[in-house]
């Protein structure tokens, strides 16, 4: 389905008291590289009906961004039981901005469309992840308590399939449809992949090329396959309907959601694998991944719904068009003054909400572990060197050094 207002400083003198800190550029730039594939593709999706190009641009996107998005929030995610800190931050990360900003939907779609529904448990358009979050953050605690966490979600993820009972309200079909992706971004810390990764330098060289390989041949896949594409339905890449939905009522349908599954996990690996280690000029932005996120939407809205991006047969030259406003749209939402503006809606700070809890009593509620084998207590602890940002929708909310 996390950012620090102001990017840490990029020298600190050390002191014993007060050692060194620094953020993790990798996980800067993959929220960031994430969230702009996000605005990409919700820019060309109007395209995409006129445009094989367009729809070639959003297969590509669509076959990973989300879940890559998902590994990263499962990443950075604790599954002992939460303490009464870890509680209130899902109502004041997740719950909070989702309830404003579905607020504000309705609102606009009143004034828009004239639309009078006011549903709070069907998500408008990008909110549907702030829910999924909310699920991940729910189920993993009971479910690293079985063995082998990721298979059980793969499970659970193909079997949702076969129940056309269980739909969009509260994202529960697409949560439990992406869960296999979160449960492996947590699977991936235990394992201790990201810090091999980090270490690794004679040989990157060569998993890059590979990880570009990957890349290249999913996108030569899309191109000279795109009559295929177009025969199946996108939504496929959504995880957000039964199968029967999707036009596929046979029993074997399930294999073929874990087939993409399987292209989701390889074509995800391989753009981490391509995300820069080191800091660049993207590296700031990525604090800011919720504002983009959530904000992104009001401005492609009106877009969308006047039909500038709509026409007969729309020439390349305004796919690449969209494509760099997307990006510039990607980053002016990062800016300083909008998170400035914006902070009461995305990072709510509602204190007066909540019952005073004593100190001890936090302390002991965040000390309370699972009586799961001991590395599962020792690896969930946060490496001081691995901590997220704040304000962004991978669901973490703390410091790195």
């Amino acid at each position: 389905m996390t950012s620090a207002i102001a990017e840490a400083p990029t020298s600190i003198t050390p002191s014993p008291a007060a050692p060194h800190k620094r953020r993790v550029p990798l996980w800067d730039n993959a929220r960031f590289l994430c969230v702009a594939l996000v605005v990409i593709g919700h820019s060309v999706q109007r395209l995409t009906g006129q445009s094989d190009h367009a729809l070639m641009v959003y297969l590509f996107i669509y076959a990973f961004h989300m879940p890559a998005f998902a590994i990263i929030s499962g990443y950075f995610s604790k599954a002992s039981p939460p303490g009464s800190r870890q509680m209130r931050k899902v109502i004041t990360d997740i719950l909070l901005p989702y309830a404003i900003m579905q607020t504000i939907w309705t609102v606009v779609q009143y004034l828009a469309e004239g639309s009078t529904s006011l549903n709070p448990t069907t998500p408008h358009w990008t909110l549907w992840f702030l829910l999924a979050l909310a699920v991940f953050r729910l189920v993993l605690p009971y479910l690293v308590l079985l063995r082998f966490p990721l298979l059980w979600s793969i499970v659970f993820s193909v079997g949702v399939g076969y129940l056309s009972n269980v739909d969009s309200t509260f994202s529960l079909s697409r949560a439990i449809g992406i869960l296999p992706f979160f449960v492996l971004g947590w699977q991936v810390r235990q394992w201790k992949l990201a810090e091999k990764w980090r270490m690794l330098d004679r040989q990157a060289l060569w998993v890059r090329l590979v990880a570009a390989g990957v890349l290249i041949t999913w996108a030569l896949t899309v191109v000279f396959f795109i009559g295929f594409w177009k025969a199946i339905s996108v939504h496929w890449f959504f995880y957000d309907d039964s199968y029967d939905g999707l036009g596929q009522d046979a029993w074997w349908a399930g294999f073929v959601r874990l087939a993409f599954l399987a292209l989701a996990a390889v074509l995800s690996a391989a753009f981490f694998v391509l995300v820069p280690r080191s800091q660049t000029w993207i590296t700031g932005f990525g604090q800011a991944t919720m504002y983009i996120y959530l904000l992104h939407s009001f401005v492609l809205y009106p877009l969308r719904e006047t039909g500038v991006l709509k026409g007969e047969d729309p020439s390349d030259w305004l796919l690449v068009a969209v494509i760099l406003a997307a990006i510039a749209i990607s980053i002016a939402l990062a800016s300083p003054i909008i998170r400035t503006v914006f902070r009461p809606l995305i990072e709510p700070k509602p204190r007066w909400l909540f019952i005073e809890i004593d100190d001890k009593q936090g302390r002991a509620s965040r000390s309370d572990k699972l009586s799961r084998p001991d590395e599962l207590s020792r690896t969930d602890k946060l490496s001081r060197t691995d901590k997220l940002s704040p304000t962004d929708p991978t669901g973490a909310r703390r410091r790195e050094r």
